[in-house]
């Protein structure tokens, strides 16, 4: 493990400590959103029932103050998301149950964007993760791994970011978007020991998977799953620090993600 991310670690840990008398991790640098917002416009798988927003009640009240409350209907698995290990394990966690160490931790940022954009259907392979490391070293165990394909760009553009925009089980064979090869998914966990894995994509297997292999590999590794992620260019490889909360669903296989990344200011 690289000294910067000892360095880290060690912070995260004084901090979940509650131990006061240490300085605080978070200052000198910035936080940055991964999340896309909810709307009517968020993707969703093509079998999926999309957010929708009812409002309650906007306005004025009989008494004189202003009140605003609303309704929303979601499906687990859209939007910026959690895959709880349940989710293609039958004995994996549900979303409460996945411990908050998981959820919180150095980033390590995989850039594969310059291949995935000329190849919809790409597969981040073992050698991408190892073209890392002679760049920026060894992946630290308890990592969270965070993939970027740069189709993060396209989002909400239903055609562009999944392939189709046609809705109902005819269009999942339409599907086309880049994901983690399952050899490549096995070696993170077996090799590297992450903490969790996230892509801007939307779903950790490729778009034409019919068996989603790695989503079985690492849910039956307990190993959380964070999709539609929002990562930019200005997110680097190194340094951050991400939190990742799901709301907590109990029994949920998968739960909307507000996932944001604390960066240092570089001098």
């Amino acid at each position: 493990m690289s000294v910067e991310f000892k360095a880290l670690s060690a912070g995260i840990l004084l901090v979940m400590a509650g131990c006061a008398s240490q300085p605080v991790p978070w200052a000198g640098g910035h936080w940055v959103d991964l999340s896309h917002a909810f709307s009517a416009a968020t993707l969703y798988w093509p079998t999926s029932e999309p957010f929708h927003l009812t409002p309650v009640f906007s306005g004025t009240t009989e008494k004189g103050y202003h009140y605003a409350a609303n309704r929303y209907d979601a499906s687990e698995h859209g939007g910026t998301h959690l895959d709880a290990p349940i989710h293609f394990a039958a004995q994996g966690g549900t979303v409460e149950q996945i411990p908050l160490t998981r959820l919180v931790g150095p980033a390590a940022v995989i850039d594969v964007s310059a291949r995935a954009l000329k190849d919809k259907d790409y597969r981040i392979a073992v050698a991408d993760l190892e073209a890392w490391e002679r760049t920026h070293g060894v992946l630290p165990e308890q990592a969270i791994v965070l993939l970027r394909t740069g189709y993060a760009r396209y989002w909400p553009q239903a055609e562009r970011y999944l392939g189709t925009a046609e809705k109902g089980e005819a269009a999942v064979a339409k599907l086309h978007f880049p994901g983690l090869d399952p050899e490549a998914a096995r070696w993170l966990v077996e090799q590297r020991h992450i903490k969790a894995v996230g892509l801007d994509t939307a779903s950790i297997d490729y778009g034409q998977s019919t068996l989603f292999e790695s989503h079985q590999f690492l849910s039956r590794a307990g190993v959380p799953i964070f999709e539609n992620v929002d990562l930019p260019d200005q997110l680097p490889a190194t340094a951050a620090v991400v939190v990742a909360l799901p709301m907590k669903i109990e029994g949920g296989s998968g739960a909307p993600l507000r996932i944001v990344a604390w960066v240092p200011d570089r001098p």
